[in-house]
């Protein structure tokens, strides 16, 4: 700074050109003439230091798209910069997003989110992979692990999606997991959506019994129906994980922290029901949300169970209300869950019998020891 004011002092007194002044100062003449002119236009302070930084910045966050993703990240508090570039480009297209790094960097900064250590994903040999090829192929239901609203009433939430949109079509909170409860969710799921063509579960109550062919009276009623009914194998939840993923992303926004009774908590599983569907991104369906996906099935549903139909050469017998049934005058238990259906006998082999409810090979037993095996 003294250097360029003795080069200003000395230019006034006009004893060397401008040109003799470079050189002695040891400066270009392109340096001399600027300081020159910035003296000229702004005295001694035009001869200080100027900032280097790039007057604009191709790169950088536009303040309206900065304020839009710190704004989608504070009201959607699971979300992360890739699902909220994903949910802003299907609301604004016209919007030039940035890339999912510098969204992330951008939420870092202002405080929104925390750096974790990155993990490594590992795929489960096990995995059943799920055979759809639109919706209503396969549903998946389930009961979310319960917990207690703030007046200590427990609630059991019953989910329902469609594995190939992903959609969530039931998410309902019950007092326990009888099946009582059950059948009412399903029939009103049945009328609004249609009938699948499978229902995937576990082997827990009232999906399953341990009884033969794990029948239980809802997984009757689908059979009834014309549903197959699914079942992963026991201690096997990789086997349905579309539907346990979507159960960590209800547990994070829905139910922690609880509400205060399970009418408010029903409004708040409805809320994430409506925005999960409609709102939320979804990684694999390319950013687009189950909603776009989903259209309901092309067999509707009109609370009436189709007639038995079993061929001619089928031996009908109906099931007493003790889950018995009368053969070559003997009495043989065969399920609880049957009582009052009809169930169709087919000789196979001499003296083998097959046991079938509908389209559906349920057992088999010999004439020589009338011993029921599944």
């Amino acid at each position: 700074m003294e250097q360029r004011e003795e080069f200003i002092a000395d230019l006034k007194f006009g004893l060397f050109s401008v040109l003799e002044l470079c050189a002695r100062y040891g400066v270009s003449r392109k340096t001399g003439y600027k300081w020159i002119l910035r003296f000229e236009e702004e005295g001694r302070h035009g001869l200080a230091d100027r900032s280097r930084a790039p007057k604009t910045c191709p790169h950088r966050i536009d303040p309206l798209i900065a304020r839009t993703i710190c704004d989608a990240r504070r009201r959607h508090t699971t979300w992360g910069p890739k699902k909220i570039l994903q949910w802003m480009e299907l609301r604004f297209p016209t919007m030039s997003l940035p890339a999912v790094s510098t969204a992330g960097d951008l939420l870092l900064r202002r405080g929104l989110v925390k750096k974790r250590r990155r993990r490594h994903t590992h795929l489960h040999p096990g995995v059943v992979p799920p055979l759809t090829s639109a919706p209503n192929d396969i549903w998946a239901v389930d009961f979310k692990g319960q917990f207690k609203t703030k007046d200590g009433v427990y609630c059991f939430p019953l989910t329902i999606t469609d594995l190939h949109s992903r959609s969530l079509l039931v998410c309902h909170g019950l007092l326990s997991t009888k099946a009582e409860g059950v059948f009412p969710i399903f029939e009103r799921a049945f009328r609004e959506f249609g009938l699948p063509k499978a229902i995937r579960s576990d082997n827990g109550v009232p999906f399953a019994t341990t009884g033969i062919h794990g029948l239980s009276q809802l997984n009757v009623w689908w059979i009834r129906l014309g549903i197959q009914h699914q079942r992963i194998l026991p201690a096997s939840p990789q086997q349905n994980g579309k539907h346990e993923r979507m159960h960590k992303t209800l547990k994070a926004e829905a139910t922690i922290p609880p509400c205060s009774n399970m009418r408010s908590q029903q409004r708040k599983f409805d809320t994430f029901r409506t925005e999960f569907n409609h709102e939320r991104p979804h990684d694999a369906l390319g950013g687009k949300t189950p909603a776009s996906l989903y259209m309901p099935s092309n067999r509707p549903y009109d609370g009436k169970i189709p007639p038995y139909e079993y061929p001619a050469h089928f031996i009908i017998k109906r099931v007493t209300n003790a889950g018995t049934f009368r053969f070559k005058h003997r009495l043989l238990f065969i399920a609880n869950a049957l009582k009052q259906n009809l169930i169709g006998l087919e000789e196979t082999e001499d003296g083998i019998w097959s046991i079938y409810l509908c389209n559906v090979l349920l057992a088999r037993f010999d004439e020589r020891d009338f011993i029921i095996r599944g």
